[in-house]
């Protein structure tokens, strides 16, 4: 067992609490961090006298052989360490002799994991982001193709008013656009560097914080010891955001599961997106819409696991907040491959816009216009609901829509009706009279697009 911190103890640690304390099994995953944060370290105490020049240049050039080994596969991660801090520091001691033991000076490994972990949720908040542009810019494409396919928008689930798939679309690219500003707000606020806190009061040593902030591409150094080594806040912040971009995915993907079933109709899901059934040859399953919704539960998990670790720890560093790793790597996985996958589905899902209007017209999304229309007439709002009421009853029993009813039909339920109605309540009139902006006409939506095609610049 490779430990740093065994002249403390008279016996060996029992191999079973070894296994269950060891964390390199999954901190493994940041060693480009671990080694990046060490060779800013070495550099700094070079810089103030703390090592000498040669010193700081002999572990600089084992650190970076280290790093190179690692990425070409030439040097395995050995689970015989507890973790990668100690992994790399043996590794080095090995490579370069007694002056390797040089390297922790000032640092301990809580600010070392801290600083870890850090720049890894850092680098994840960036190609989360990166993610995000891609599908925002897949759903403006989509908009901008479909300004005038009409569709029945929808509330609990009912055919409400008549919209465009352009409009649909633009409730997604606002959705996802906020998400991308939580990414924003989390990197503003966490990038903040902790190297330097020690363990958690800091050290005696004449440490230049501020330049090791620099040289890792942090806004500063983190203004308190105690809260530079036992803040997660930034991961639980990241973790929220996943969770709210997982929610959004998940609604979208709710949506894409119904408009593909038989009874909508309304897309087709490309083959390389969807499987069929072993047992029924009809079957085309919407299986990369199912696994996002059902991934969202994993990331919320990983959420409340980590907000619930942290509830009770008094300051500063205690070890459950090794507990920050596991699920948080695989809630970053999770959401970025959703969105990924996500992407993919989008771009090539056809849509079938006769269907779409079809269900427009036949669901009486036009009603609330019909309305509209006796209002512009002199008839009192509540009295037009309750005729457009008895019209949409009277087709019901007809089976036809309102735009089906001939003018002396229309007249024999309120007077008010002239032959300009037919036009009133087309669905293009529906659509295209609806100016104010944020609404699916095509002149609010161009102003709209143009607003996103600027955002995305």
């Amino acid at each position: 067992m490779a430990q740093l911190w065994g002249g403390r103890f008279t016996k060996e640690t029992d191999q079973l609490v070894y296994n269950f304390n060891a964390s390199i099994s999954f901190d493994q995953k940041f060693y480009q961090e671990d080694i990046t944060g060490s060779m800013a370290h070495v550099k700094m105490l070079t810089k103030q006298g703390i090592l000498t020049e040669e010193e700081g240049k002999q572990i600089a050039q084992g650190l970076h052989g280290i790093l190179d080994d690692v990425k070409a596969g030439r040097l395995e991660i050995s689970n015989a360490y507890e973790d990668i801090h100690s992994f790399v520091e043996a590794t080095l001691i090995d490579r370069i002799g007694d002056v390797g033991k040089k390297l922790h000076t000032g640092r301990s490994r809580n600010d070392q994991v801290a600083l870890d972990m850090r720049m890894y949720t850092r680098k994840q908040v960036q190609e989360t982001d990166e993610l995000l542009k891609s599908l925002l810019e897949t759903i403006l494409g989509i908009m901008k193709e479909n300004l005038d396919t009409i569709m029945p928008g929808f509330t609990h689930l009912q055919k409400a008013q008549p919209i465009t798939l352009a409009h649909h679309m633009g409730a997604y690219f606002e959705m996802f656009r906020r998400d991308r500003s939580r990414m924003h707000d989390i990197y503003e606020r966490m990038n903040y560097c902790p190297l330097g806190s020690g363990a958690l009061a800091g050290t005696t040593y004449p440490l230049d914080r501020e330049y090791t902030a620099e040289l890792l591409d942090f806004y500063g150094p983190t203004l308190n010891s105690m809260d530079g080594v036992s803040d997660r806040d930034y991961l639980i912040e990241f973790l929220n955001a996943l969770s709210i971009v997982m929610m959004h995915l998940s609604r979208f993907s709710e949506e894409i599961i119904i408009w593909n079933s038989n009874e909508y109709q309304f897309v087709e899901i490309d083959d390389a997106y969807s499987t069929g059934s072993s047992i029924m040859p009809q079957k085309k399953n919407p299986d990369i819409a199912e696994l996002v919704r059902g991934k969202t539960g994993r990331v919320y998990g990983a959420l409340m696991s980590l907000l619930t670790t942290m509830k009770g720890i008094p300051l500063a560093y205690n070890k459950d907040m090794q507990e920050d790793k596991e699920l948080s790597f695989d809630a970053m996985d999770s959401a970025k491959g959703c969105i990924a996958l996500f992407d993919g589905m989008l771009k090539t899902l056809t849509f079938c816009k006769d269907n779409m209007r079809k269900s427009a017209n036949n669901g009486f999304t036009n009603a609330t216009d019909a309305a509209d229309y006796l209002v512009k007439h002199g008839v009192a709002f509540r009295d037009a609901h309750g005729i457009v009421g008895r019209l949409v009853l009277y087709c019901i029993e007809k089976n036809c829509a309102i735009d089906d009813l001939s003018m002396e039909e229309l007249k024999q339920i309120s007077p008010v009706f002239e032959n300009d109605i037919y036009d009133a309540i087309s669905m293009e009139t529906c659509v295209n009279t609806r100016l104010t902006i944020g609404a699916p006409s095509r002149t609010a939506m161009e102003q709209v697009i143009a607003k996103y095609e600027d955002y995305l610049k």
